[in-house]
């Protein structure tokens, strides 16, 4: 079975009660952009980035000149207005993925006690909560090791265990 790539999310619909995303497809033109079921999707930062711009119209303008005839991103300059959630008080939980669709390294971040997650810069959340930037790559780590045999092998990184403070 062939597996194809988003490059991007153009609309959205509900039909007969089911989300559908509208896709443009990577290599492929325009014309071959289909309706797809969210339930079919692996595409959790493209479809948090389309939400998002939904939620900012002013941005959603700005990202669709972005992504149009331009491969060089472009920075939209209205970031700085908008309140982050680090600003409305919220603390991080967990980084759920990473994008850097915008020409920028985002991480989609979700909010303790709440069901939100947002897209946040990089560059703030290594300052805001570098311990959850860091427990982010370190679930992603995997090492590479010679066997005896001569062929690859794969590891995982052993998480470490939590000392007791009076160790």
């Amino acid at each position: 079975m062939e597996e194809y790539s988003v490059e991007r999310v153009e609309n959205k619909r509900t039909v007969n009660g089911r989300t559908e995303y509208y896709l443009k497809w990577e290599g492929y033109p325009d014309s071959e952009n289909t309706w797809e079921p969210a339930e079919n999707l692996d595409c959790p930062l493209l479809i948090a980035n389309f939400e998002e711009s939904l939620k900012n119209p002013k941005k959603k303008e700005a990202k669709k000149r972005l992504f149009s005839a331009s491969s060089t991103p472009v920075k939209l300059e209205d970031d700085t207005e908008e309140q982050t959630a680090f600003d409305r008080g919220l603390e991080p939980s967990k980084i759920l993925g990473a994008s850097n669709s915008t020409g920028q390294l985002m991480f989609l971040m979700h909010w303790k006690g709440t069901d939100q997650a947002d897209m946040v810069p990089a560059q703030l959340a290594n300052i805001r909560c570098p311990q959850v930037v860091i427990k982010f790559y370190e679930e992603r780590l995997v090492w590479y090791s010679d066997s005896p045999a001569g062929s690859v092998k794969q590891e995982n990184i052993a998480k470490p265990e939590k000392l007791d403070a009076n160790e």
